[in-house]
């Protein structure tokens, strides 16, 4: 990469927004912009060069796998991160359904769907060093500047600046549109505490002394030098330890993300008087302006639009979104006439408890055939073992496995999942992302230090049998492209600091109080704690220092709540009814309902709930999933294509409704369009409705 000159045509800095010619003012929390120019052949900004064909094959190896260079991260991270979000497999859509080579008409004429443009990186920070925020603007070759747009693409989950790169950059790409990232304060920030080494915006790493870096856990040589002689070999990370509870930016970063674009296209397009680069192209009254994103992006970029008192946004699509409701109190929800049992709970609320019983329900003869499906994704003697600890704690009141796992189960769906989702608690708790979350978002709330080890918890990497190691130097070198933001990514462990006989990866370790392999039940129950204020077993308030732990945790929850005020503007929110990581419930169903109350008829919020639908699309390429759910992904591209049609042509939103979908009887059969039936204009059976306080969805 090279560097991006502050001024491009004279200095901005010397300028402000009051100037006689409006001149284009450099935000001033916008650090030093980078620029990459790519070609379209060699490298691109959608696919990193490898195209649709090299997607779907092996990533090449680096060179040097102890020092891979930035482009070959950031092609990693590209093919990663699209790979993630998206079922890469032809059966599954992938080249005919979706993917680079499929135009915005939805047929296949664009070969290896390469796009030529430029690339700008920066970090946002408020000049303390400790947010650095990552943005990132790709303008494409065919950028239209005659009718300018920009397409919001906050990453999805706690993923890298690429994260929703197949989510919603692609998309706002083919559209010719400009597309804004921003990592939204999480990413792939890793510090190794031992070797003192960090990342670096282009995903390299160095040691923390040269500067620069994503993150690091801001401890002094000495608290550095103790943590490490007490807990070696130990990895701190962003999301989890920055002590900025990120989440409560993301509406903030996503509009900066907005404004980023703003300055470069104005310092590419606009006029120039004076010698001084005006503000006269891209302005909130000439660029259309998409949020889109999914999951935690998609939750951002409902932020974004919330707190948008500028008129940046000109609408939002989204899928999937991670979003949390202030309030929905007086609120009720209905599925086919039955009242639905909670609604509304903050995120830390049902993982914490999913992550107590999970594990157990699996064990239910219900939901044990799809642990089976997916690969044994949870040890049916770790899960058996958690079942008889919950009980012998009086958590669960069931004499026999098959009772105290139908109990644990009854407790989930009591909680608000939905049965849609039984066949995926394996999955989300086997594949790590119920434990993961549930101690990364206690950490990420509560802004506790990585020297905290709240729950007696730490990250590391392990060895085959559980035990602490030195870091994998190839593996550490390469994270910026195979990490995920939230531990365990490659290889990287959550430790157990309190097993008996020592610090142990904890699905392998024991928990202190039975002496028991159970999954550490002890820090499971901890978190709950922390999480709720009060003792999950007898509903007692916390004491002491865990009642200061859960007060903090408290605080973090409420800054990171929404209140669904969207002050008319067109939004479209698609969720699938199966999700089990974010039930519909607790998300995009609570927040539509909390909306519809608030703005009534001027609401322009359309919510999308599809059939089938599930919270991970690269997981269909796994044993079990093909025959039992669709991609979702091909619903998040109908609602920016309906939010296009809407800003651009006036064509009317489709209005809230349930589309039921097809999944395949095969594996091996190719999943068609006729599955995936197109929104309904005018949904009748299935529309959605909202009156009196009450969401009513159709069965």
């Amino acid at each position: 990469m090279r560097l991006l000159l502050t001024g491009m045509v004279v200095l901005l800095s010397a300028c402000n927004s009051n100037d006689i010619f409006d001149s284009n003012t450099r935000p001033a929390w916008l650090g030093k912009v980078s620029q990459n120019n790519l070609d379209g052949v060699s490298n691109d900004l959608l696919t990193a060069g490898l195209g649709k064909s090299g997607l779907a094959l092996a990533l090449p190896a680096h060179a040097d796998p102890a020092k891979p260079t930035p482009a070959e991260l950031r092609r990693a991270a590209i093919y990663n991160n699209y790979r993630a979000l998206v079922d890469i497999s032809s059966s599954g859509g992938y080249g005919r359904l979706y993917g680079p080579n499929i135009d915005i008409s939805g047929n296949d004429t664009l070969g290896e769907g390469k796009i030529a443009g430029e690339e700008y990186l920066a970090y946002a920070d408020d000049g303390t060093g400790r947010q650095n925020v990552t943005l990132m603007v790709q303008i494409p070759a065919n950028f239209n500047q005659s009718k300018p747009c920009v397409v919001t693409a906050t990453s999805s989950g706690s993923r890298g600046i690429y994260g929703a790169v197949s989510a919603a950059g692609e998309w706002g790409l083919k559209h010719g549109c400009a597309v804004a990232y921003t990592d939204k304060g999480t990413g792939i920030g890793l510090h190794d505490l031992s070797s003192d080494t960090v990342n670096l915006i282009d995903g390299t790493r160095a040691n923390r002394s040269f500067g620069g870096g994503n993150f690091d856990a801001g401890l002094s040589s000495s608290e550095l030098a103790d943590f490490n002689a007490q807990f070696p070999n130990r990895i701190a990370s962003k999301h989890a330890h920055s002590q900025q509870n990120p989440e409560k930016d993301w509406g903030r970063d996503t509009l900066r993300a907005v404004e980023f674009a703003f300055w470069l296209l104005n310092e590419k397009y606009a006029s120039t008087q004076v010698g001084i680069r005006k503000a006269d192209y891209a302005t909130p009254a000439t660029v259309t302006v998409i949020a889109a994103s999914a999951s935690n992006g998609g939750g951002a970029a409902l932020a974004a639009a919330e707190q948008d008192s500028r008129g940046l946004i000109d609408g939002v699509a989204v899928s999937e979104p991670q979003v949390q409701p202030a309030s929905v109190a007086g609120l009720s929800i209905l599925q086919g006439g039955n009242r639905m049992p909670a609604i509304g709970s903050p995120l830390i609320n049902y993982f914490t408890l999913a992550n107590l019983y999970q594990p157990c329900a699996v064990q239910s003869a219900r939901l044990s055939g799809a642990n089976s499906a997916f690969g044994t994704v949870v040890s049916p003697l770790l899960g058996s073992a958690r079942c008889a600890s919950l009980a012998a704690k009086g958590f669960l009141n069931g004499s026999t496995l098959e009772a105290q796992a139908n109990e644990a189960y009854n407790k989930l769906i009591s909680a608000g999942w939905l049965v849609e989702s039984d066949a995926l608690h394996a999955s989300q708790y086997g594949l790590s992302a119920t434990p993961g979350l549930a101690l990364a978002y206690v950490n990420a709330y509560g802004r506790f230090s990585v020297k905290d080890n709240i729950c007696g918890y730490s990250y590391a990497y392990t060895n085959t049998t559980g035990d602490v190691m030195a870091p994998i130097s190839n593996n550490l070198a390469g994270i910026f492209g195979t990490g995920n933001g939230v531990p365990p990514p490659a290889g990287i462990s959550i430790i157990n600091n309190l097993s008996p006989g020592g610090a142990k990866a904890d699905a392998m370790s024991l928990s202190a109080s039975s002496n028991t392999a159970d999954y550490n039940l002890d820090g499971a129950i901890c978190l709950r704690k922390l999480a709720t204020g009060v003792n999950p077993l007898t509903g007692a308030a916390l004491s002491g220092n865990e009642k200061l732990q859960a007060d903090r945790v408290a605080i973090g929850i409420k800054e990171a709540q929404r209140n669904a005020r969207l002050n008319g503007k067109p939004t479209i929110i698609v969720a699938g009814r199966a999700d089990a990581l974010i039930p519909v419930n607790h998300a995009a169903r609570a927040y539509y309902a909390l909306n519809q109350a608030q703005e009534g008829s001027g609401s322009k919020l359309r919510y999308i709930e599809v059939t089938n639908g599930q919270h991970f699309d690269a997981f269909l390429a796994l044993s079990g999933f093909p025959t039992r759910f669709i991609p979702l992904h091909v619903y998040a591209g109908r609602a920016l294509d309906a939010m296009w049609a809407h800003l651009n042509n006036g064509t009317a939103l489709p209005d809230s409704q349930v589309v039921r979908t097809t999944p395949r009887t095969s594996a091996t059969d190719n999943l068609n369009a006729s599955a995936l039936p197109a929104f309904a204009a005018v949904p009748t059976s299935d529309a959605i409705r909202f009156s009196n306080a009450t969401l009513a969805i159709p069965q």
